[in-house]
């Protein structure tokens, strides 16, 4: 019951709103739990589960979530603590900053792309983030190599 004084406990990992296809949604939603959405939703989404566009949604928003994954039509920024995928049907329109990016061969993305260095670094063997020049790198281990004897 919506404004009931008891409190329940919210799961993110469990979709708990679903926008369905013959819906037309404008406004802003913040969810604690995962949103799935296969109608038309425009305005800004906060969730801080993970948030998925069906292959028939239209969707004009911007988006923050924990991963999302686009089968539909997305205009918007999209900004992730962890994946973005967009598959093979996702039309993707708008700029991103994620831990992780997949894009499925037939998927559309077009915008500009950030990723979180802290992600990079831990990945990277604890390169700290740093960004390495695989040419000068190549060449600084060669000469290295050269000055210990080859070895």
């Amino acid at each position: 019951m919506l404004g009931s004084s008891k409190s329940k406990r919210i799961d993110a990992k469990t979709t708990d709103t679903l926008i369905g296809g013959s819906t037309i949604c404008e406004g802003k939603i913040m969810s604690e739990a995962s949103l799935r959405i296969e109608g038309q939703m425009q305005g800004d989404i906060e969730c801080a589960g993970d948030i998925t566009i069906g292959e028939n949604a239209v969707v004009h928003s911007n988006i923050q979530a924990r991963d999302v994954i686009v089968a539909g039509k997305v205009k918007g920024n999209i900004q992730t603590k962890g994946k973005l995928i967009v598959t093979s049907s996702g039309v993707l329109v708008g700029n991103i900053d994620v831990r992780s990016f997949v894009i499925q061969e037939g998927g559309v993305f077009q915008g500009s792309s950030a990723m979180q260095l802290s992600a990079v670094g831990d990945k990277a063997g604890g390169s700290g983030g740093k960004v390495i020049d695989a040419k000068a790198h190549k060449q600084q281990k060669s000469e290295q190599q050269a000055v210990s004897g080859g070895n």
